[in-house]
Parts: C-alpha cells; structure tokens; sequence
C-alpha cells in the first residue's frame, strides 16, 4: 500500500488545504508542507531501506514493490502501480522539488490560499501517478489530472496574460493527450485481436505484435505527447508563456516536474513498446534534440524577461535528454537521468530567484536589475552557483548528465555529439550574461530590497548541497537507476544494424554504468 499512500496522501492533502483556507490563510500551506515532507520519508526510507530494494535484480525481480487491484474489469482496467528504480528517482524527486514549490508560496500567495495549495497538491498526485502507473488507462488518467490544477495555478494566480498562456498550456498538453489516448486505445484493440485479452496492464502489452504501419501510427501519438511536454522543438512555443505567466510554485514545477514526464514517457513508454519504429526515431529525434539545444540557448540570450530567460535555458537542457534517451546506450541513457533530476533543481532554483526578485522589484525586465550584488549578495551568490551550474560548471550535477549523455552519444552519432557540444559554448555565454547584466553591471537602475532571509536561504542552502551532492557523488543515482535502464534498453533493441544503435556501454568495469554484477 506504500504507492497508493504516496499518492493519497497529496490527494487527501489537497482536499484538507482546500477546506482549510476558509479558516485560516496559512493552513492549507501547513498541511502541504507537512504532506509533501511524509512522502519524502517514505522515499528515502524505502531508497535506504535495503540492497534488494534498491537493486531488485538481486532478488530477480523487476519491480521494487507493486500494487495492483480491479478497478474496471470488464475493460481490462486496474489500479496497478510499479515502483522500480527509475520511477523511485523521479518520486523522491517530485516530492522534493514540490516541497521547494510550497516553502516558494509562503508570501507571494495571498489570496484563496485554499484553493491554490490544493491545486499544487493535485498536481503532484497526478505527476506521482505518471511516475507509478501500470496501466495505461491509469497513466493517462494521470496525466490529466496533473493538466487541469495547473491551468488554475496559472490562470488564476499567474501574471498579466495570464489568461493568454494558460489557455495555450491547455490546448497544446490536452491536444497531444488526446492523441496519445488514441494511441493508447489503439494499442488495447490490437492486443485484443492478437492475443483475445483485452487489457491496458503495461507489461502484458509490451511484445504486442504489431505491423510497422499501425507500430508507427501508435508510437506517434505517444511520442507528439511526450515531445510536447520535453517540450522538444517545434512543440515548445507554449512553454515560454506558461512559465512567465505562472506564479513561481507554477514555475518551479513545470520545470522541475512536468517536463519531466515527456522524458519519462519515452523512456518507460516509447522506447519498451514500440521497439523497431523507435529505433527508426532515433536518429530524428537526436536532430531534434541538437535544434533544442542550440536554439533554446539562442533565446534564452535574446531574452529581456528574466523568467522567459530561464524558461528558454529548460528547452536547451532538455534536448541533451533527448539525445541521450535515443542515444540507446547506458552511458547515454543514465547521463540522461542525472540530467533530469539536476535540471530540475538548478532550474526550479533559478525561478525560486526570479520569483523572489519579482516579488521585491515588482518587475521581470533585466535591464532594470544591474548592479544588485552590492544589494542582495546573499541573492547574488545563490544566483551564480545555479547560474555555474546551469553552464555545466565541473562539480555541479548538470556537468555530470551532460557529460555522460555526450559521452554516450559520441558512440551514436560523432557529428551530432560535436554540434551538441556547441550548446555547452553556449550555455556558457547566456549563463555570464544573465549574472554581469543583473548583479554586477550598472546599466540598470539600482533598487533597495530587503535579501534573502532565513526562509528563502535555508531554501537556497539545501538545493545547493543537493546540485553539488550530485556533482560530486552521482554513483548513488546511477546506482538506483541502472537495473531499470538497463531493463529498459533490453526491452528497445533491435538489429544491431540500425545506425545509431551501437552497444556501448563504457569502458570495462565503469561500476554503476556497465557493471554486469548479478
């Protein structure tokens, strides 16, 4: 029962807070705290709790623990939840950037402070569900559970157009949902006419023998969904929009969660169930990645908003983790994963600064922002520690994802590795900008604010030792997730004559990466 606690929990926190706000503006925040706080100790007791559960390879078993009970069953449809290593890396995750997304709303939200903290927490139920499902039907219930409350947050609670970017948000993720659920149906059907069992359970359905034709029609509405929330280029333009118009909980968690579900997606969906077409993907979809990168990191450069900035930075990063999901090696695949998780924190960290200044500022506009080091120097320097490691500064976990997807690329593709290489360059140049132009140049007109205080900078000094913990001992994640990728790349392969499918997996004995122990 621990994966359903872990999503009722939220559920039930969300109903609490929604209730509660009606008698006191800062329960409802109180109860998602203390909410979000619960499933964090059931993740980190369950990651700690003993090497089988860790490694389940150990005991021959793929999953970590299941749950699954009838819900429709003369549809085929069950609550079945699957918690493997993968899936506990990005639930510890969301439990953790969530709690940051609360602590981030003590005093910007002030108003139906109910219905926003219960908005957050259907949301994180929602993403826990995509994280946990094994049935498709469920998964796709959860996914639109997470795509409603978030239209609320920004719509209701967001900034000038907000009502413009909430409306795109909506459209674009529920269009592609919709084609996904197609798919999802599609899939259900043909595996009922093969087999005479008409079922949504995720592993029944992988080895569905299908023909190329409708494998590629059905991968398609699966991968336009994903590709949208990634978002991968040209899917993306509502990202940009939804980020700056959303309060920073909404940003913190469209950056550190949400987009974390299309990778999630093509790992866990794309890849296991529609092997031979993907390896057909593969090659496109590193192109796409490549174009994410270099043009994300073009406008973000452009940008005179500083959460459009970062918001930009997210598409770029994110196509690194496309390139090492469809790179089809563990090196690839596990840097891709880092990725993940560093992306979130150092970006969710960077709107936590953005929300903070616009809070004080009451403005977005980098021109008007220079000079504010001698301001706010604690801001200052947890601005330029996220901003190092948003450029893949050595130390930091985003140097470690990236490296290893580049790494693991190399032996896919040289020439797409060699231009994504240029994103780092670029990165780099975005990176220095946004600090010299905001806290160290005297171009813009300087303002008196209050710093960070003890709140923002305990916020701040945990997020730093987690960037920092992943830089320099990321043997833990690759450790936790590497039975579930390497499950996952067993389940994706094809012809060893597909071209960018080259089984390389490290040099020989790089522990946590090729480790061949039983």
């Amino acid at each position: 029962m621990i994966l359903v606690l872990l999503i009722m929990i939220p559920l039930a926190a969300g109903l609490l807070a929604w209730f509660s706000g009606r008698f006191h503006a800062k329960a409802p925040f109180w109860i998602s705290f203390i909410s979000l706080l619960a499933d964090l100790v059931i993740c980190i007791s369950v990651w700690s709790g003993s090497p089988s559960a860790v490694i389940p390879a150990a005991t021959g078993n793929r999953w970590i623990m299941e749950f699954n009970a009838e819900w429709i069953p003369q549809f085929g449809i069950n609550l079945r939840f699957g918690l493997d290593g993968l899936s506990l890396v990005l639930v510890l995750l969301t439990a953790f950037i969530g709690l940051m997304a609360v602590i981030s709303s003590w005093s910007e939200i002030r108003e139906r402070t109910g219905f926003f903290y219960a908005n957050l927490m259907f949301i994180e139920a929602g993403i826990l569900g995509v994280f946990l499902s094994l049935d498709l039907f469920l998964f796709y219930f959860c996914w639109e559970l997470m795509l409603v409350p978030m239209y609320f947050l920004i719509s209701i609670w967001g900034h000038e157009n907000r009502a413009y970017a909430s409306v795109k948000f909506f459209i674009f993720t529920q269009a592609s949902g919709l084609l996904m659920f197609v798919s999802i149906l599609g899939l259900y059907f043909a595996h009922g006419q093969a087999t005479g069992i008409y079922t949504f359970d995720y592993n029944q359905l992988l080895g569905t023998r299908l023909s190329t034709i409708m494998s590629l029609w059905l991968m398609t509405g699966f991968a336009i969904a994903f590709a949208v929330k990634l978002p991968v280029v040209p899917f993306h333009t509502w990202l940009a929009d939804a980020h700056t118009e959303a309060p920073t909980a909404g940003s913190i968690i469209l950056a550190g969660l949400l987009l974390k579900t299309g990778a999630y997606g093509f790992l866990r969906f794309v890849l296991p169930l529609f092997p031979e077409v993907a390896s057909m993907l593969a090659y496109p979809a590193m192109i796409a990645g490549t174009v994410s990168i270099l043009y994300g990191a073009s406008l973000a450069f452009a940008q005179t908003d500083l959460k459009r900035l970062v918001a930009y930075t997210s598409i770029s990063h994110m196509g690194f983790v496309l390139i090492g999901i469809f790179a089809f090696n563990m090196i690839a695949m596990q840097g891709a994963v880092i990725q993940m998780v560093s992306h979130a924190i150092s970006t969710g960290m960077l709107f936590f600064i953005a929300g903070a200044l616009q809070e004080r500022m009451h403005t977005r506009e980098i021109s008007l922002m220079g000079g504010m080091w001698s301001t706010a120097p604690r801001m200052g320097a947890a601005a330029l520690i996220f901003a190092m490691a948003s450029l893949g500064l050595p130390g930091m976990g985003n140097f470690i994802g990236e490296f290893l997807v580049l790494l693991g690329s190399y032996a896919a593709d040289i020439t797409i590795t060699v231009i994504a290489t240029a994103g780092l360059i670029a990165a780099t140049v975005y990176s220095v900008w946004f600090m010299h132009v905001t806290f160290f140049s005297k171009a813009g007109t300087v303002l008196k604010f209050s710093d960070f205080n003890i709140r923002e900078m305990l916020v701040t000094s945990v997020m730093v030792l987690s960037i920092i913990w992943i830089g320099m001992f990321p043997q833990s994640l690759l450790d936790i997730s590497r039975d579930s990728i390497q499950r996952l790349q067993q389940l994706a392969k094809v012809n060893n004559n597909t071209a960018v499918h080259v089984p390389f997996e490290g040099p020989a004995g790089s522990r946590g990466v090729n480790d061949e122990r039983p």
